[in-house]
């Protein structure tokens, strides 16, 4: 099967911007408090339940986190050299190489998914087929933290990033209440949506929604 054009944009930019993408990307608990109480949140909800899949984990940083406030987190990324980092940093978690669209997990096996800053890199037309994954591979119960940038449908094509190398993924920023409605049709149930407004540097909204598959 050929592979979408955007997932082999997405692979080929963070394999080229990796060791500094590890190297420039905050670790969790020097995130903002919101973004920390959220994690905790989602962390909390999950930790009873089954196994969770942190999609698009890059170089581990979240896993770990998640890890340490006693997740069963196992890391899932689409870039090699992003799941070579992860195993490499916390040798003593899972990471494997895949794709949110087909994702190699049974249906009902995850008590959570989390989806931290990764959506945005997948065109609007295909978020209900990864949305519909979510559902799947989630048992009744199961928990989806979604966290991105958001907007007002802006399509951002940058050419570099992470230490100036060259990057050719695009990013897709909707708005908060269409991602909420995209999720309510795949079956996921929102129980909170936060947005923030840019501080401490950044130029752009920032949405987290927690929702469940009942």
């Amino acid at each position: 099967m050929t592979e979408p054009s955007h997932l082999t944009a997405v692979r080929e930019s963070y394999d080229t911007v990796a060791t500094d993408y590890a190297r420039l990307v905050k670790e969790p608990a020097e995130l903002d408090p919101v973004s920390r109480a959220m994690l905790a949140a989602f962390a909390e909800s999950v930790r009873p339940l089954g196994p969770v899949a942190d999609l698009g984990c890059g170089p581990g940083k979240v896993t770990a986190h998640l890890a340490a406030l006693g997740v069963r987190a196992f890391g899932v990324d689409v870039s090699p050299r992003m799941i070579e980092l992860a195993r490499a940093a916390y040798p003593e978690l899972r990471f494997t190489v895949g794709s949110m669209t087909a994702l190699e997990i049974g249906d009902g096996e995850l008590g959570g998914i989390l989806a931290y800053y990764t959506v945005h890199h997948t065109p609007p037309q295909l978020l209900p087929t990864v949305f519909a994954e979510f559902h799947r591979t989630l048992a009744p119960g199961g928990r989806l933290m979604l966290a991105g940038h958001v907007g007002n449908g802006e399509h951002l094509r940058p050419t570099r990033a992470y230490g100036d190398h060259p990057v050719s993924y695009e990013s897709h920023l909707l708005p908060p209440d269409e991602i909420a409605e995209l999720l309510r049709r795949a079956g996921l149930v929102v129980m909170t949506r936060v947005v923030q407004e840019p501080e401490g540097g950044a130029k752009r909204q920032a949405g987290t929604f927690l929702a469940y598959k009942p």
